[in-house]
């Protein structure tokens, strides 16, 4: 990124354009899960809250999870392939979790999705940067990026299958469960 905010940020630029670089980077930011990552999050969540064995249409996931179904359908393949969900095709097809999902970690979905999160590029294993010995920033990124690790690999999908609140959609019908306590009080 330092090459584009140098080419961007150049002697020939205006303030004009630092603005709209600055908002134009700062909406493609790479400290972002990608949406598919989000819908697998609410995937597994809502199957995990399901009836062991159910199994749930595509166009009902969809519509309970709140995602587009064309694009539903990579996310559950990437699932599937992770061995998360199983898939059965169909007129009794449909998606149901497995004990590896219902035991999986928001980190595990992710890494599913997206692969293995990194922070920052010198913290991938075998990367190496020259700058990493003597750089006063690597010891906050080793920090922050063992924090991320810490709270997504501790969230359940269980737990959070278990602690659901609001309206739950199943079948057309809404039911209202009762809101959850925080974690934070």
């Amino acid at each position: 990124m330092r090459v584009v905010a140098d080419a961007a940020f150049g002697v020939t630029g205006t303030l004009a354009v630092h603005r709209t670089q600055l908002e134009f980077m700062k909406q493609n930011s790479s400290m972002q899960l990608t949406r598919a990552a989000d819908y697998g999050v609410r995937v597994m969540v809502y199957l995990a809250g399901r009836p062991l064995g159910e199994r749930t249409l595509l166009p009902a996931l969809a519509e309970a999870t709140d995602t587009p179904e064309s694009f539903l359908s990579k996310v559950l393949q990437a699932l599937a392939h992770a061995r998360l969900i199983s898939s059965w095709r169909g007129k009794s097809g449909g998606f149901a979790i497995l004990p590896e999902g219902r035991g999986a970690s928001m980190y595990d979905v992710i890494e599913a999705i997206d692969g293995p999160i990194h922070l920052n590029t010198c913290l991938i294993s075998g990367e190496n940067c020259g700058r990493k010995p003597h750089c006063p920033a690597h010891p906050v990124w080793v920090r922050a990026q063992q924090a991320m690790m810490d709270v997504l690999t501790s969230a359940s999908i269980s737990e959070m299958a278990g602690e659901q609140a609001g309206p739950r959609r199943s079948a057309g019908l809404v039911t209202l469960l009762p809101a959850r306590k925080s974690a934070l009080l």
